[in-house]
């Protein structure tokens, strides 16, 4: 005896659809990784053995918090501007804070936010734009120009790309740091500071959305960092495919695989060549029925 197939009718595997569309939409939610608005332990462990000149660096984490818009700074044209001026409101922000006489930290973590930016498969200014500030309120302008300048030229950028460059005045330059929860301290006896290595990614709101910590930064976690940031404002649709089978781990400051968001993935798959077979078949009933 054949084995007899249950008839599907057209209303039916509608309904199945949705059902099935709607468990997989709400069974893996995307959990949030935990660690808001902590200090990585890295950071923490490492400050019980600094000298005393940099027992107050530190970054403490302000996830979700807004930076202070109405802060103000001056452009590379000596123009004073507000800090909310030069955001981007419509793309992901990556804000570094350094200071232009820097022997050594300054310039490392900038290259690395360069080359990282070279190879990021995102563009400048169509993806995500870039603000740099002098904690320094020694710096001038003119040297912002300069350092603007060198950059956008070793990424091959014309001088209209969105990388602003800001100096300030102490007291805004304080207010913007502790919005960031940026600790830096200033050694008289060196005239440098202590600060330090961190790129802050900003969502289109002026909203910190990631820390990104070190002074090499891999090309896939800025990148991954950019596109949670944007909420899926930025990039191709495959991004947001890889970017869902991607979480950050606080204690290792980086993307690392997501099981949930994989095993989310493939059951979108299956309910997809699921619901193709299901529509064949219904639609090949429906041409037989025609032609009865």
């Amino acid at each position: 005896m054949k084995p007899v197939l249950p008839h599907i009718s057209p209303r039916s595997t509608v309904a199945g659809l949705f059902l099935a569309g709607l468990v997989l939409a709400t069974a893996l939610p995307a959990s949030a990784m935990p660690g808001a608005g902590k200090t990585p332990r890295a950071i923490t462990e490492a400050q019980q053995d600094l000298p005393p000149e940099v027992k107050g660096v530190d970054v403490q984490e302000h996830l979700g918090e807004m930076v202070p818009k109405d802060a103000r700074f001056m452009d590379m044209e000596g123009r004073e501007v507000k800090l909310g001026d030069v955001l981007s409101k419509t793309k992901p922000t990556l804000l570094t804070l350094v200071y232009y006489n820097c022997p050594m930290l300054c310039n490392l973590v900038l290259n690395a936010q360069v080359q990282a930016m070279r190879e990021l498969g995102l563009e400048l200014g169509e993806d995500y734009e870039s603000v740099t500030v002098s904690i320094d309120p020694e710096d001038t302008p003119a040297q912002s120009m300069e350092r603007r300048r060198r950059h956008l030229q070793s990424m091959g950028k014309p001088e209209s790309a969105p990388w602003h460059f800001l100096t300030g005045t102490e007291g805004e330059i304080h207010r913007l740091a502790e919005a960031l929860g940026f600790k830096y301290t200033y050694d008289a006896s060196t005239k440098q500071y202590a600060h330090p290595a961190v790129v802050h990614v900003l969502t289109p709101e002026g909203s910190i959305s990631r820390y990104l910590y070190g002074t090499t930064f891999p090309p896939k976690d800025m990148k991954l960092a950019i596109l949670e940031a944007a909420n899926g404002r930025v990039g191709t649709s495959f991004d947001q495919i890889v970017m869902s089978c991607f979480k950050y781990d606080t204690a290792s400051r980086r993307y690392g695989f997501y099981i949930f968001g994989f095993i989310r993935l493939g059951g979108i798959l299956v309910f997809t060549a699921l619901a193709t077979m299901l529509i064949y078949f219904w639609r090949r009933e429906l041409k037989k029925g025609a032609a009865a």
